[in-house]
């Protein structure tokens, strides 16, 4: 056993397992996928950590990008459901990660990216490890993205102070939409259920995670 895979068990057992995450599916993609393929070389060593890890700069936004840590990351997974035959978007996928992992679970994964750097090693990776049911694509990451839409599954993968309204739209009837939906102080993970034109939303959990570029509240200034 090499010191990734060593790293990447150790992972699964102390950090997804032991924190609620009992889906054998989402422990067993977990385990199948290569963290420290989607981080920097530099921080390879560090890809199984139980901390957010940064793969990017801040960007136009002034956002930096992150892996989420992987105790968050299995019990949102976790949270989506997601089944063989669905069609999952993937919002703010980074260098792919959530991807890999989502397209273990379901039948296709649209992967959007809004960063063309981040797009393109995502596609690599993605292409390097034989992952042929993920397609990435670029685009705003708040506008989701409507042309496979709709889709069963929605993934954000980081916070959002909202969920705009056009991807809440994006879903099936009997979609599920999973964010963690706060702010740098405080957040929580919820699930969106689509019912004809109507979605209501729950809270499933507290979580703090860093945020997606994009989903800022305008600030509004008090003289």
């Amino acid at each position: 056993m090499t010191d990734f895979q060593a790293a990447r068990l150790n992972m699964v057992e102390s950090q997804v397992r032991c924190n609620s995450v009992t889906d054998s599916r989402v422990i067993q993609a977990i385990s199948d996928i290569p963290r420290e393929r989607f981080v920097p070389q530099s921080c390879q060593g560090y890809a199984y950590m139980d901390e957010d890890l940064k793969i990017a700069d801040g960007g136009r936004e002034g956002v930096s990008r992150y892996l989420m840590e992987p105790r968050v990351f299995g019990k949102l997974v976790q949270l989506a459901e997601v089944d063989s035959g669905d069609l999952v978007l993937d919002i703010g996928s980074g260098t792919g990660y959530s991807a890999a992992v989502l397209a273990r679970l379901g039948s296709a994964v649209v992967s959007l990216e809004c960063d063309e750097d981040l797009a393109k090693r995502a596609s690599s990776t993605l292409n390097d490890l034989g992952i042929d049911n993920a397609a990435v694509v670029t685009g705003p990451l708040q506008q989701g993205y409507a042309d496979q839409a709709p889709y069963d599954v929605i993934f954000f993968n980081g916070s959002v102070e909202d969920v705009p309204k056009a991807i809440l739209e994006q879903l099936k009837d009997n979609g599920r939409l999973v964010t963690v939906v706060g702010d740098e102080t405080a957040g929580s993970a919820m699930v969106f259920v689509r019912a004809g034109d109507d979605t209501s939303g729950r809270k499933a959990f507290d979580a703090l995670v860093q945020p997606l570029p994009g989903f800022q509240r305008e600030k509004s200034f008090v003289f």
